[in-house]
Protein backbone atom coordinates (compact mmCIF):
# COMPACT_ATOMS: atom_id res chain seq x y z
CA UNK A 1 0.00 0.00 0.00
CA UNK A 2 1.47 3.40 -0.76
CA UNK A 3 1.90 5.62 2.02
CA UNK A 4 1.16 9.03 1.65
CA UNK A 5 3.42 12.30 1.86
CA UNK A 6 2.23 14.02 5.34
CA UNK A 7 2.60 17.78 4.84
CA UNK A 8 4.38 19.58 7.64
CA UNK A 9 3.30 23.23 8.03
CA UNK A 10 6.02 25.73 8.44
CA UNK A 11 4.79 26.69 12.18
CA UNK A 12 5.55 22.99 13.17
CA UNK A 13 8.52 22.82 11.08
CA UNK A 14 9.99 25.98 13.74
CA UNK A 15 8.48 23.98 16.40
CA UNK A 16 11.00 21.30 15.78
CA UNK A 17 13.80 23.52 15.43
CA UNK A 18 13.16 25.34 18.37
CA UNK A 19 13.24 21.74 20.38
CA UNK A 20 15.72 20.17 18.73
CA UNK A 21 19.00 19.60 20.97
CA UNK A 22 21.21 19.41 17.45
CA UNK A 23 20.46 23.16 17.29
CA UNK A 24 22.80 25.20 20.06
CA UNK A 25 20.75 27.39 22.61
CA UNK A 26 21.18 30.81 20.32
CA UNK A 27 19.76 29.27 17.54
CA UNK A 28 16.80 27.54 19.18
CA UNK A 29 15.67 30.48 21.37
CA UNK A 30 15.39 32.75 18.07
CA UNK A 31 13.52 30.42 16.51
CA UNK A 32 11.47 30.19 20.19
CA UNK A 33 11.09 33.89 20.19
CA UNK A 34 9.68 34.02 17.00
CA UNK A 35 6.99 31.44 18.18
CA UNK A 36 6.32 33.19 21.30
CA UNK A 37 5.43 36.49 19.17
CA UNK A 38 3.20 34.75 16.99
CA UNK A 39 5.17 36.10 14.37
CA UNK A 40 3.82 34.02 11.47
CA UNK A 41 4.76 35.77 8.30
CA UNK A 42 8.35 35.45 9.53
CA UNK A 43 8.05 31.97 10.31
CA UNK A 44 6.36 30.96 7.21
CA UNK A 45 9.14 32.84 5.36
CA UNK A 46 12.10 30.80 6.84
CA UNK A 47 10.60 27.66 7.25
CA UNK A 48 8.29 27.45 3.98
CA UNK A 49 11.02 25.55 2.19
CA UNK A 50 14.37 24.57 2.49
CA UNK A 51 17.21 26.93 0.81
CA UNK A 52 17.46 25.73 -2.91
CA UNK A 53 20.16 25.37 -4.80
CA UNK A 54 20.39 27.80 -7.74
CA UNK A 55 23.05 29.14 -10.59
CA UNK A 56 25.70 29.31 -8.15
CA UNK A 57 24.67 27.39 -4.76
CA UNK A 58 22.66 28.57 -1.89
CA UNK A 59 22.19 32.45 -1.04
CA UNK A 60 20.08 33.78 1.42
CA UNK A 61 19.80 36.02 4.61
CA UNK A 62 21.35 35.37 7.59
CA UNK A 63 19.38 33.98 10.19
CA UNK A 64 18.17 30.34 11.98
CA UNK A 65 15.77 28.01 10.15
CA UNK A 66 16.17 26.07 7.16
CA UNK A 67 15.28 28.47 4.17
CA UNK A 68 18.62 30.65 6.25
CA UNK A 69 21.87 30.67 5.99
CA UNK A 70 23.00 29.42 9.31
CA UNK A 71 26.03 27.21 10.33
CA UNK A 72 23.30 24.06 9.70
CA UNK A 73 22.08 25.02 6.39
CA UNK A 74 26.23 25.32 6.04
CA UNK A 75 26.95 22.00 7.00
CA UNK A 76 24.16 20.72 5.48
CA UNK A 77 25.13 21.85 2.21
CA UNK A 78 28.80 20.49 2.81
CA UNK A 79 27.56 17.12 3.93
CA UNK A 80 25.63 16.78 0.38
CA UNK A 81 28.52 17.87 -1.27
CA UNK A 82 30.76 15.43 0.79
CA UNK A 83 28.76 12.60 -0.33
CA UNK A 84 28.83 13.26 -4.31
CA UNK A 85 32.53 13.78 -3.61
CA UNK A 86 32.90 10.55 -2.03
CA UNK A 87 30.96 8.94 -4.93
CA UNK A 88 33.31 9.31 -7.27
CA UNK A 89 35.91 6.60 -5.62
CA UNK A 90 39.03 8.87 -5.86
CA UNK A 91 41.83 8.20 -3.46
CA UNK A 92 42.81 10.76 -0.76
CA UNK A 93 39.73 13.22 -1.79
CA UNK A 94 39.95 16.74 -0.84
CA UNK A 95 38.14 20.33 -1.31
CA UNK A 96 38.91 23.87 -1.40
CA UNK A 97 37.22 26.62 0.77
CA UNK A 98 37.76 30.30 0.39
CA UNK A 99 35.71 32.70 1.44
CA UNK A 100 35.26 36.68 1.51
CA UNK A 101 34.09 39.73 3.95
CA UNK A 102 30.71 39.00 4.65
CA UNK A 103 29.40 38.44 8.09
CA UNK A 104 30.66 35.05 9.48
CA UNK A 105 32.13 34.20 6.02
CA UNK A 106 35.53 32.80 8.03
CA UNK A 107 32.69 31.37 10.30
CA UNK A 108 31.23 29.46 7.70
CA UNK A 109 34.26 28.26 6.36
CA UNK A 110 35.59 26.93 8.76
CA UNK A 111 31.81 24.91 9.76
CA UNK A 112 32.54 23.56 5.83
CA UNK A 113 36.11 22.68 6.85
CA UNK A 114 34.89 20.55 9.91
CA UNK A 115 32.44 18.82 7.98
CA UNK A 116 34.53 17.47 5.19
CA UNK A 117 37.43 16.74 7.49
CA UNK A 118 34.30 14.93 9.23
CA UNK A 119 33.31 12.51 6.08
CA UNK A 120 37.74 11.85 5.71
CA UNK A 121 37.95 14.61 3.19
CA UNK A 122 40.91 16.78 3.52
CA UNK A 123 39.54 20.55 3.27
CA UNK A 124 42.36 23.34 1.99
CA UNK A 125 41.28 26.55 3.54
CA UNK A 126 42.85 30.18 2.49
CA UNK A 127 44.72 31.97 5.55
CA UNK A 128 42.93 35.22 4.58
CA UNK A 129 40.04 35.91 2.67
CA UNK A 130 40.66 35.78 -1.01
CA UNK A 131 38.07 36.55 -4.24
CA UNK A 132 36.30 33.84 -6.31
CA UNK A 133 39.20 33.13 -8.60
CA UNK A 134 41.97 32.46 -6.71
CA UNK A 135 39.15 29.52 -5.13
CA UNK A 136 38.52 28.36 -8.50
CA UNK A 137 42.65 28.50 -9.03
CA UNK A 138 43.44 27.07 -5.94
CA UNK A 139 40.83 23.92 -6.50
CA UNK A 140 42.91 23.30 -10.03
CA UNK A 141 46.54 24.02 -8.03
CA UNK A 142 45.78 21.27 -5.64
CA UNK A 143 43.61 18.83 -8.07
CA UNK A 144 40.61 18.59 -5.38
CA UNK A 145 37.40 17.25 -6.75
CA UNK A 146 35.78 20.22 -5.49
CA UNK A 147 35.40 23.95 -4.15
CA UNK A 148 33.43 25.65 -2.07
CA UNK A 149 33.40 29.95 -1.89
CA UNK A 150 31.78 31.45 1.09
CA UNK A 151 30.08 34.47 -0.20
CA UNK A 152 26.67 36.14 -1.47
CA UNK A 153 28.37 38.01 -4.03
CA UNK A 154 27.36 41.79 -4.42
CA UNK A 155 23.86 41.25 -2.40
CA UNK A 156 23.33 43.45 0.74
CA UNK A 157 25.12 42.82 4.11
CA UNK A 158 22.16 40.55 5.60
CA UNK A 159 23.14 37.94 2.76
CA UNK A 160 25.55 35.13 2.73
CA UNK A 161 26.28 32.55 0.42
CA UNK A 162 27.56 29.19 0.00
CA UNK A 163 28.88 28.91 -3.95
CA UNK A 164 29.82 25.50 -5.00
CA UNK A 165 33.00 24.45 -7.63
CA UNK A 166 33.86 20.66 -9.36
CA UNK A 167 37.51 19.59 -10.14
CA UNK A 168 37.67 21.64 -13.08
CA UNK A 169 37.68 24.19 -11.05
CA UNK A 170 34.20 25.67 -12.77
CA UNK A 171 31.00 26.13 -10.78
CA UNK A 172 29.41 22.78 -10.74
CA UNK A 173 27.40 21.45 -13.86
CA UNK A 174 24.92 18.73 -14.53
CA UNK A 175 24.72 16.18 -13.54
CA UNK A 176 26.79 16.78 -10.26
CA UNK A 177 24.81 19.91 -9.14
CA UNK A 178 21.52 17.70 -9.13
CA UNK A 179 23.19 15.13 -7.35
CA UNK A 180 24.03 17.81 -4.69
CA UNK A 181 21.18 18.90 -4.28
CA UNK A 182 19.11 15.75 -4.07
CA UNK A 183 21.58 14.44 -1.33
CA UNK A 184 20.93 18.09 -0.13
CA UNK A 185 17.41 17.74 0.04
CA UNK A 186 17.18 14.38 1.52
CA UNK A 187 19.33 14.97 4.85
CA UNK A 188 15.86 15.22 7.19
CA UNK A 189 17.91 15.21 10.17
CA UNK A 190 20.60 17.85 10.65
CA UNK A 191 22.15 15.69 13.56
CA UNK A 192 23.12 12.86 10.76
CA UNK A 193 25.53 15.37 9.48
CA UNK A 194 29.58 14.19 9.90
CA UNK A 195 31.86 16.52 11.48
CA UNK A 196 35.06 16.94 13.54
CA UNK A 197 36.33 20.07 15.64
CA UNK A 198 38.51 22.21 13.28
CA UNK A 199 41.62 21.84 15.56
CA UNK A 200 40.92 18.09 16.10
CA UNK A 201 40.88 18.40 11.98
CA UNK A 202 44.20 20.34 12.22
CA UNK A 203 45.94 17.45 14.30
CA UNK A 204 44.74 14.83 11.68
CA UNK A 205 45.94 16.86 8.58
CA UNK A 206 42.59 16.48 7.25
CA UNK A 207 42.45 20.57 7.54
CA UNK A 208 45.28 22.43 6.01
CA UNK A 209 45.88 25.84 5.92
CA UNK A 210 46.63 27.41 2.16
CA UNK A 211 49.17 30.14 2.47
CA UNK A 212 51.24 32.81 0.16
CA UNK A 213 52.99 29.81 -2.29
CA UNK A 214 49.53 29.42 -3.39
CA UNK A 215 48.53 33.10 -3.89
CA UNK A 216 52.56 33.60 -5.35
CA UNK A 217 51.30 31.23 -8.62
CA UNK A 218 48.64 32.54 -8.84
CA UNK A 219 49.86 36.04 -9.40
CA UNK A 220 52.69 34.66 -12.02
CA UNK A 221 49.92 32.94 -13.96
CA UNK A 222 47.96 36.42 -14.65
CA UNK A 223 50.93 38.50 -14.70
CA UNK A 224 51.84 36.17 -17.64
CA UNK A 225 48.78 36.90 -19.71
CA UNK A 226 49.15 40.26 -19.98
CA UNK A 227 49.03 41.56 -23.71
CA UNK A 228 51.35 44.11 -23.62
CA UNK A 229 53.33 43.64 -20.47
CA UNK A 230 56.59 45.31 -21.61
CA UNK A 231 54.58 48.35 -22.56
CA UNK A 232 52.65 48.35 -18.99
CA UNK A 233 56.02 48.29 -17.57
CA UNK A 234 57.51 50.94 -19.54
CA UNK A 235 54.62 53.57 -19.39
CA UNK A 236 52.12 52.23 -16.47
CA UNK A 237 53.19 54.95 -14.60
CA UNK A 238 51.67 57.59 -17.06
CA UNK A 239 48.17 56.08 -16.13
CA UNK A 240 46.40 57.30 -12.72
CA UNK A 241 44.22 54.73 -11.46
CA UNK A 242 41.89 55.04 -8.15
CA UNK A 243 40.87 51.61 -6.85
CA UNK A 244 37.81 50.37 -4.40
CA UNK A 245 37.54 46.86 -3.04
CA UNK A 246 34.14 48.50 -1.41
CA UNK A 247 35.51 46.81 1.50
CA UNK A 248 35.47 43.29 -0.05
CA UNK A 249 38.51 40.56 -0.62
CA UNK A 250 39.99 42.45 -3.23
CA UNK A 251 42.37 44.95 -1.98
CA UNK A 252 45.61 42.64 -1.85
CA UNK A 253 45.20 40.56 -4.82
CA UNK A 254 43.78 43.54 -7.05
CA UNK A 255 46.64 46.27 -6.11
CA UNK A 256 49.22 43.67 -6.34
CA UNK A 257 48.11 42.57 -9.57
CA UNK A 258 48.43 46.34 -10.81
CA UNK A 259 51.87 46.96 -9.52
CA UNK A 260 53.24 43.78 -10.50
CA UNK A 261 52.04 44.93 -14.14
CA UNK A 262 53.51 48.33 -13.23
CA UNK A 263 50.92 50.34 -12.55
CA UNK A 264 52.39 52.53 -9.78
CA UNK A 265 50.26 55.80 -9.86
CA UNK A 266 47.30 53.86 -7.57
CA UNK A 267 45.27 55.28 -5.34
CA UNK A 268 42.98 53.70 -2.68
CA UNK A 269 39.63 54.42 -1.50
CA UNK A 270 40.46 55.04 2.30
CA UNK A 271 36.95 54.21 3.54
CA UNK A 272 36.14 51.87 1.34
CA UNK A 273 39.73 50.08 1.62
CA UNK A 274 39.40 47.49 4.71
CA UNK A 275 37.31 44.39 4.66
CA UNK A 276 33.87 44.95 6.18
CA UNK A 277 30.56 43.00 6.06
CA UNK A 278 28.55 46.07 6.97
CA UNK A 279 29.36 47.89 4.02
CA UNK A 280 28.82 50.75 5.30
CA UNK A 281 29.63 53.25 3.36
CA UNK A 282 26.91 51.91 0.50
CA UNK A 283 23.78 50.89 0.54
CA UNK A 284 24.55 47.64 -1.79
CA UNK A 285 28.75 46.70 -2.76
CA UNK A 286 27.46 46.29 -6.22
CA UNK A 287 30.19 48.06 -8.73
CA UNK A 288 27.48 47.60 -11.46
CA UNK A 289 25.88 50.38 -9.26
CA UNK A 290 27.22 54.12 -9.86
CA UNK A 291 26.14 54.13 -6.14
CA UNK A 292 28.65 52.26 -5.03
CA UNK A 293 31.62 53.95 -7.02
CA UNK A 294 30.77 57.33 -5.60
CA UNK A 295 33.30 57.80 -3.28
CA UNK A 296 35.86 56.33 -5.92
CA UNK A 297 34.52 59.16 -8.24
CA UNK A 298 35.57 61.95 -5.40
CA UNK A 299 38.94 60.30 -5.00
CA UNK A 300 39.20 60.70 -9.10
CA UNK A 301 38.30 64.42 -9.40
CA UNK A 302 40.22 65.18 -6.57
CA UNK A 303 43.51 63.09 -7.73
CA UNK A 304 42.48 63.71 -11.76
CA UNK A 305 43.14 60.15 -12.04
CA UNK A 306 42.07 58.72 -15.08
CA UNK A 307 40.06 55.72 -14.43
CA UNK A 308 37.65 54.62 -11.45
CA UNK A 309 37.75 50.48 -11.00
CA UNK A 310 36.02 48.96 -8.17
CA UNK A 311 35.41 45.31 -7.66
CA UNK A 312 32.44 43.53 -5.44
CA UNK A 313 33.15 41.80 -2.51
CA UNK A 314 34.37 38.43 -3.65
CA UNK A 315 35.99 40.09 -6.17
CA UNK A 316 35.09 38.37 -9.60
CA UNK A 317 32.96 41.13 -10.77
CA UNK A 318 34.22 45.19 -12.47
CA UNK A 319 32.84 48.21 -12.33
CA UNK A 320 34.71 51.27 -14.70
CA UNK A 321 34.14 55.00 -14.35
CA UNK A 322 35.66 57.83 -15.88
CA UNK A 323 35.66 61.85 -16.86
CA UNK A 324 34.91 62.28 -20.69
CA UNK A 325 34.76 65.79 -21.96
CA UNK A 326 33.68 67.36 -18.25
CA UNK A 327 31.48 64.60 -17.47
CA UNK A 328 31.49 61.52 -15.04
CA UNK A 329 30.84 58.41 -17.28
CA UNK A 330 29.99 54.65 -16.17
CA UNK A 331 31.01 51.76 -18.27
CA UNK A 332 28.18 48.77 -18.42
CA UNK A 333 29.74 45.30 -18.33
CA UNK A 334 28.69 44.96 -21.98
CA UNK A 335 31.04 48.30 -23.01
CA UNK A 336 33.96 47.00 -20.85
CA UNK A 337 33.65 43.60 -22.42
CA UNK A 338 33.63 45.20 -26.17
CA UNK A 339 36.61 47.46 -25.14
CA UNK A 340 38.47 44.31 -23.76
CA UNK A 341 38.08 42.09 -26.61
CA UNK A 342 38.51 43.86 -29.09
CA UNK A 343 42.08 44.97 -27.51
CA UNK A 344 43.00 41.39 -27.07
CA UNK A 345 41.65 40.29 -30.79
CA UNK A 346 43.92 43.54 -32.37
CA UNK A 347 46.90 43.24 -30.38
CA UNK A 348 47.45 39.34 -30.85
CA UNK A 349 46.83 39.87 -34.69
CA UNK A 350 49.41 42.50 -34.62
CA UNK A 351 51.81 40.49 -32.54
CA UNK A 352 50.87 37.29 -35.19
CA UNK A 353 49.95 35.43 -31.90
CA UNK A 354 46.36 35.01 -32.91
CA UNK A 355 45.49 31.35 -34.66
CA UNK A 356 43.00 30.27 -36.64
CA UNK A 357 41.27 28.00 -34.04
CA UNK A 358 40.38 31.10 -31.34
CA UNK A 359 37.38 31.25 -29.74
CA UNK A 360 35.48 33.15 -27.59
CA UNK A 361 32.79 32.54 -25.10
CA UNK A 362 29.31 34.98 -23.77
CA UNK A 363 26.07 34.73 -22.67
CA UNK A 364 22.84 34.70 -24.91
CA UNK A 365 22.07 38.06 -22.75
CA UNK A 366 25.31 40.03 -23.79
CA UNK A 367 25.69 41.91 -26.46
CA UNK A 368 25.85 40.82 -29.83
CA UNK A 369 27.86 42.99 -31.46
CA UNK A 370 30.89 40.78 -29.37
CA UNK A 371 29.52 38.39 -31.85
CA UNK A 372 30.03 40.72 -34.65
CA UNK A 373 34.19 42.01 -33.72
CA UNK A 374 34.99 38.07 -32.80
CA UNK A 375 33.72 36.83 -36.22
CA UNK A 376 35.64 39.73 -38.18
CA UNK A 377 38.85 38.51 -36.40
CA UNK A 378 37.59 35.11 -37.64
CA UNK A 379 37.31 33.77 -33.88
CA UNK A 380 34.37 31.18 -33.01
CA UNK A 381 31.83 32.47 -30.85
CA UNK A 382 29.96 30.10 -28.75
CA UNK A 383 26.96 31.57 -26.36
CA UNK A 384 26.00 30.12 -23.59
CA UNK A 385 22.80 30.37 -20.80
CA UNK A 386 23.45 33.22 -18.39
CA UNK A 387 26.20 32.51 -15.56
CA UNK A 388 29.99 31.82 -15.78
CA UNK A 389 28.85 28.29 -14.53
CA UNK A 390 27.87 27.85 -18.41
CA UNK A 391 30.42 29.51 -20.00
CA UNK A 392 33.07 27.87 -17.90
CA UNK A 393 31.31 24.89 -18.55
CA UNK A 394 31.98 25.44 -22.49
CA UNK A 395 35.41 26.16 -22.01
CA UNK A 396 35.98 22.84 -20.02
CA UNK A 397 34.07 21.11 -23.03
CA UNK A 398 36.15 22.31 -25.66
CA UNK A 399 39.95 22.16 -23.43
CA UNK A 400 38.68 18.10 -23.94
CA UNK A 401 37.42 17.64 -27.45
CA UNK A 402 39.83 20.31 -28.76
CA UNK A 403 42.84 21.17 -26.30
CA UNK A 404 44.91 22.90 -29.42
CA UNK A 405 42.14 25.62 -29.85
CA UNK A 406 43.05 29.09 -28.57
CA UNK A 407 40.94 30.65 -25.89
CA UNK A 408 40.55 34.54 -26.14
CA UNK A 409 38.38 36.06 -23.63
CA UNK A 410 34.84 35.27 -21.80
CA UNK A 411 32.44 37.48 -20.69
CA UNK A 412 28.62 38.61 -19.52
CA UNK A 413 26.95 41.52 -19.18
CA UNK A 414 26.56 41.58 -15.81
CA UNK A 415 30.47 42.47 -14.68
CA UNK A 416 31.98 39.61 -15.48
CA UNK A 417 35.27 38.80 -17.53
CA UNK A 418 37.84 35.75 -17.83
CA UNK A 419 41.28 36.37 -20.22
CA UNK A 420 42.75 33.39 -19.51
CA UNK A 421 42.48 29.76 -18.44
CA UNK A 422 44.06 29.49 -14.83
CA UNK A 423 40.66 30.13 -13.05
CA UNK A 424 36.99 28.53 -14.91
CA UNK A 425 35.16 31.61 -12.72
CA UNK A 426 35.22 35.40 -13.65
CA UNK A 427 38.26 36.92 -12.49
CA UNK A 428 38.03 40.56 -10.99
CA UNK A 429 41.48 40.77 -10.61
CA UNK A 430 42.98 39.88 -13.94
CA UNK A 431 39.87 41.77 -14.78
CA UNK A 432 41.39 44.89 -12.91
CA UNK A 433 44.91 44.19 -14.83
CA UNK A 434 43.79 43.63 -18.23
CA UNK A 435 41.31 47.21 -17.32
CA UNK A 436 44.08 48.85 -16.98
CA UNK A 437 46.40 47.74 -19.73
CA UNK A 438 43.25 48.93 -21.82
CA UNK A 439 43.21 52.13 -20.66
CA UNK A 440 47.04 52.81 -20.62
CA UNK A 441 46.78 51.82 -24.33
CA UNK A 442 44.54 54.16 -25.62
CA UNK A 443 45.52 56.86 -23.36
CA UNK A 444 49.17 56.80 -25.13
CA UNK A 445 47.16 57.38 -28.27
CA UNK A 446 45.38 60.14 -26.84
CA UNK A 447 42.41 58.52 -26.16
CA UNK A 448 39.88 58.13 -23.25
CA UNK A 449 37.70 54.65 -23.20
CA UNK A 450 34.75 56.38 -24.09
CA UNK A 451 36.73 58.18 -27.29
CA UNK A 452 37.82 53.93 -27.71
CA UNK A 453 34.27 52.85 -27.67
CA UNK A 454 33.30 55.72 -30.11
CA UNK A 455 36.03 54.29 -32.45
CA UNK A 456 34.59 50.50 -32.45
CA UNK A 457 31.03 51.31 -33.16
CA UNK A 458 32.36 53.42 -35.99
CA UNK A 459 33.64 50.03 -37.42
CA UNK A 460 31.34 48.08 -36.38
CA UNK A 461 27.94 49.59 -35.73
CA UNK A 462 26.25 51.04 -32.58
CA UNK A 463 25.12 49.03 -30.00
CA UNK A 464 23.17 49.90 -27.17
CA UNK A 465 21.87 47.80 -23.91
CA UNK A 466 20.00 48.18 -21.05
CA UNK A 467 18.88 45.72 -18.20
CA UNK A 468 15.83 45.76 -16.10
CA UNK A 469 16.22 44.19 -12.69
CA UNK A 470 12.74 44.05 -10.76
CA UNK A 471 13.21 42.73 -7.12
CA UNK A 472 9.68 40.39 -6.09
CA UNK A 473 10.65 39.22 -2.37
CA UNK A 474 9.24 35.82 -0.57
CA UNK A 475 6.42 33.74 -1.59
CA UNK A 476 4.50 36.54 -3.07
CA UNK A 477 7.20 37.23 -5.17
CA UNK A 478 8.11 34.16 -6.32
CA UNK A 479 4.36 33.92 -7.28
CA UNK A 480 4.08 37.41 -9.29
CA UNK A 481 7.54 36.36 -11.48
CA UNK A 482 6.11 33.18 -11.69
CA UNK A 483 3.11 35.27 -13.50
CA UNK A 484 4.93 37.51 -15.41
CA UNK A 485 6.95 34.50 -16.94
CA UNK A 486 3.56 33.25 -18.11
CA UNK A 487 2.32 36.91 -19.28
CA UNK A 488 5.57 36.65 -22.11
CA UNK A 489 5.39 33.10 -22.65
CA UNK A 490 1.99 33.79 -24.37
CA UNK A 491 2.73 36.83 -26.25
CA UNK A 492 0.90 36.08 -29.73
CA UNK A 493 1.40 39.23 -31.61
CA UNK A 494 3.12 39.50 -34.60
CA UNK A 495 4.58 43.10 -33.49
CA UNK A 496 6.27 44.32 -30.11
CA UNK A 497 6.16 48.21 -29.89
CA UNK A 498 6.11 48.42 -33.90
CA UNK A 499 9.03 45.96 -34.43
CA UNK A 500 8.37 42.77 -36.33
CA UNK A 501 9.06 39.70 -34.06
CA UNK A 502 10.68 37.08 -36.12
CA UNK A 503 11.11 34.12 -33.58
CA UNK A 504 10.27 33.73 -29.67
CA UNK A 505 12.57 31.32 -27.99
CA UNK A 506 11.60 29.55 -24.81
CA UNK A 507 14.80 27.91 -23.65
CA UNK A 508 12.54 26.08 -21.16
CA UNK A 509 11.72 23.32 -23.50
CA UNK A 510 15.03 23.52 -24.97
CA UNK A 511 17.42 25.33 -27.89
CA UNK A 512 20.42 23.90 -29.62
CA UNK A 513 22.42 22.38 -27.38
CA UNK A 514 22.09 24.49 -24.83
CA UNK A 515 20.04 23.05 -20.89
CA UNK A 516 17.08 23.72 -20.65
CA UNK A 517 16.44 27.31 -18.72
CA UNK A 518 13.41 29.00 -17.57
CA UNK A 519 14.51 32.10 -20.35
CA UNK A 520 12.80 33.84 -23.09
CA UNK A 521 14.25 35.61 -25.87
CA UNK A 522 12.70 37.56 -28.30
CA UNK A 523 14.03 38.39 -32.20
CA UNK A 524 12.94 41.12 -34.16
CA UNK A 525 13.30 41.35 -38.02
CA UNK A 526 15.45 44.33 -37.78
CA UNK A 527 18.04 42.69 -35.55
CA UNK A 528 17.08 43.54 -31.80
CA UNK A 529 16.93 41.38 -29.12
CA UNK A 530 14.96 40.87 -26.05
CA UNK A 531 15.18 38.20 -22.97
CA UNK A 532 13.97 37.85 -19.84
CA UNK A 533 14.82 35.40 -17.31
CA UNK A 534 14.28 35.12 -13.28
CA UNK A 535 17.56 35.45 -11.47
CA UNK A 536 18.66 32.08 -10.27
CA UNK A 537 19.90 33.16 -7.01
CA UNK A 538 18.14 36.49 -6.06
CA UNK A 539 14.33 37.20 -5.57
CA UNK A 540 14.32 39.44 -9.29
CA UNK A 541 13.79 39.32 -12.35
CA UNK A 542 15.54 40.52 -15.48
CA UNK A 543 14.72 41.85 -18.81
CA UNK A 544 17.70 42.43 -20.95
CA UNK A 545 16.95 44.45 -24.04
CA UNK A 546 19.69 44.81 -27.14
CA UNK A 547 19.32 47.07 -29.65
CA UNK A 548 21.56 46.99 -33.01
CA UNK A 549 22.04 50.57 -34.99
CA UNK A 550 23.95 50.29 -38.63
CA UNK A 551 23.16 53.24 -40.30
CA UNK A 552 23.66 57.15 -40.12
CA UNK A 553 25.65 59.20 -37.96
CA UNK A 554 27.18 57.99 -34.68
CA UNK A 555 24.95 60.69 -33.18
CA UNK A 556 21.80 59.07 -35.19
CA UNK A 557 22.84 55.53 -34.12
CA UNK A 558 22.36 56.89 -30.73
CA UNK A 559 19.57 58.70 -30.62
CA UNK A 560 17.08 56.04 -32.62
CA UNK A 561 18.77 53.27 -30.04
CA UNK A 562 17.67 55.25 -26.76
CA UNK A 563 14.23 56.07 -28.49
CA UNK A 564 13.53 51.95 -29.07
CA UNK A 565 14.61 51.38 -25.70
CA UNK A 566 12.71 53.47 -23.99
CA UNK A 567 9.61 52.25 -26.26
CA UNK A 568 10.55 48.65 -25.67
CA UNK A 569 10.85 49.65 -21.43
CA UNK A 570 7.41 51.41 -21.36
CA UNK A 571 5.78 48.08 -22.95
CA UNK A 572 7.64 45.95 -20.51
CA UNK A 573 6.83 47.94 -17.12
CA UNK A 574 3.07 47.85 -18.43
CA UNK A 575 2.80 44.00 -18.80
CA UNK A 576 4.42 43.88 -15.74
CA UNK A 577 1.83 45.99 -13.89
CA UNK A 578 -0.78 43.35 -15.37
CA UNK A 579 0.61 40.00 -14.95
Amino acid sequence: MEKKSVQISSFEKAQAWANNPVFDKASRKEIQTLIDNNNQSEIEERFYKDLEFGTGGIRSILGQGINRINIYTIRKATQALCIEVLAQNTSNPSICISYDSRHFSFEFAKVAAEVMAGNGIRAYIYERLNPVAMLSFSVRHHKSMAGVMITASHNPPEYNGYKVFWSDGAQVIPPNDQNIINNYNSISDFGTIKFIPFEEGEKKELIKWVGGDVENLYHAAILSTSINPELCHKEGAKLRIVYTPIHGAGLIPCTRALRDLGFSDLHIVALQALPDGNFPTVKSPNPENPSALKLAVELMEETKADIVMGSDPDTDRLGVALKSQGKIEYLTGNQIGILKLHYILSQLKIQNKLTNNSYFVKSIVTTSLLDVIAKSFGTEVYNTLTGFKWICGKMNQIEKSDPNKQFIFATEESFGYLSHTYARDKDGVSSVAMMAEVALFYKLQGMDLLGALDKIYEEYGFSHESLLSLDYFGIEGQEKISRIMTKFREFSDNTMVGNHVLEIRDYAIGYADLPKSNVLGFFFENGDQFYLRPSGTEPKIKFYIMIQEKSGTLDDKRKRALEKTEALLSFIREEVERA
